[in-house]
C-alpha cells in the first residue's frame, strides 16, 4: 500500500525555519521531519511514498538525491576522477516518488494531482508535520472492517486545544460532520494518518483551490463515508517553533514516543 504525504504548504506559522526551507525539511535531531514520518510507516511496513511537493520542492529532491550522502560515510577520491566510495551502504527499504504539484495548490488539489501514480487502490495518506505512535496495522484494519461503508478513516485525537472538531458516533465511529479548525470545545480532531478508498477522487477537483478537509471530507462526512479511528496515545504536530522545541526536547531525552524503530 502506497503513502501519500503532503508536503506542499507553505509553513507560514513557524517562518523563523520554514523562510529557509520547506516545512517538512525542518529537523528534528538532525533529521527533517518528514523523514521521522517516513520510518514511522516503514515500522509497520509500508515502505512506498508519494510526496506531494510545492514549496521549495526542489529541496526535498536534493535530499533523496543525496541520501546517501547524508546517511553514509563517503571517500572522494579527486586523483581518480573524483571518484566516491561509499563505505556503509546504509539506506531505506523505500521508493519514493517527489510529485510537484504546485506552489499554490491547497491540500484536496495536491492529492488529485498525484491520482496516475497511485492507481485503483487505496493509500494511506498524512500531513508532512506531524508524528505520532498510532498503531498504523490497527488503522488499516479498522478501515478495511469498514468496507463497502466508508471511503476515508481518519485517526481521530484529542490535543487540547485550538483545531476544529469531529463529531464521532459512539456505536460506529462514523463521522457526523467534520469542521476544520472551528472553535476548540476538547473534542476529537483530525490527526492526519488516514487510510482512503480511490473513490474519494471523485470528491476532489483539479483546482489550486481545493481543499481537502472543507468540501471534500464535509461531503463525504455527510454521505456516511467518513469514519474515525480514535487514537489516546501520543500525536503531535509542528505547527510553531514552540512545536518544535517540545520535539527535540523529547528526541534528546531518549524518550520520543514515535521512535518506534531501532
Amino acid at each position: 500500500m502506497k503513502v501519500v504525504i503532503l508536503a506542499g504548504g507553505l509553513g507560514t506559522r513557524i517562518s523563523e525555519e520554514s523562510a529557509l526551507r520547506p516545512k517538512p525539511m525542518i529537523e528534528i535531531g538532525g533529521k527533517p521531519i518528514l523523514w521521522h514520518i517516513m520510518k514511522i510507516y516503514s515500522y509497520y511496513g509500508f515502505h512506498e511514498f508519494i510526496i506531494c511537493l510545492g514549496y521549495k520542492g526542489y529541496m526535498i529532491k536534493e535530499y533523496f538525491a543525496d541520501y546517501y550522502l547524508h546517511t553514509s560515510d563517503v571517500t572522494f577520491d579527486f586523483t581518480m576522477g573524483n571518484a566516491m566510495t561509499v563505505h556503509n551502504n546504509v539506506s531505506e527499504p523505500w521508493k519514493v516518488t517527489l510529485v510537484d504539484t504546485g506552489l499554490h495548490a491547497q491540500t484536496g488539489c495536491r492529492i488529485k494531482r498525484v491520482q496516475k501514480y497511485i492507481g485503483d487502490e487505496a493509500f494511506m495518506l498524512t500531513y508532512g508535520d506531524g508524528v505520532s505512535d498510532v498503531d498504523l496495522n490497527a488503522l488499516l484494519a479498522a478501515h478495511r472492517a469498514k468496507t463497502g461503508q466508508t471511503i476515508v478513516t481518519m485517526t481521530a485525537i484529542q490535543p487540547g486545544g485550538r483545531f476544529g472538531v469531529l463529531d464521532i458516533a459512539s456505536d460506529t465511529n462514523e463521522v457526523s460532520r467534520f469542521v476544520e479548525k472551528a472553535k476548540e470545545d476538547g473534542g476529537w480532531i483530525n490527526g492526519g494518518f488516514m487510510v482512503v478508498e480511490p473513490a474519494v477522487f471523485d470528491y476532489l477537483r483539479d483546482d489550486d483551490d481545493c481543499v481537502f478537509e472543507t468540501e471534500p471530507l464535509e461531503t463525504i462526512a455527510r454521505s456516511g463515508g467518513l469514519h474515525a479511528y480514535k487514537h489516546t496515545g501520543f500525536w503531535q504536530c509542528m505547527d510553531t517553533q514552540r512545536d518544535k522545541y517540545r520535539l527535540e526536547e523529547r528526541w534528546a531525552s531518549g524518550r520520543a514516543p514515535w521512535k518506534l524503530w531501532v
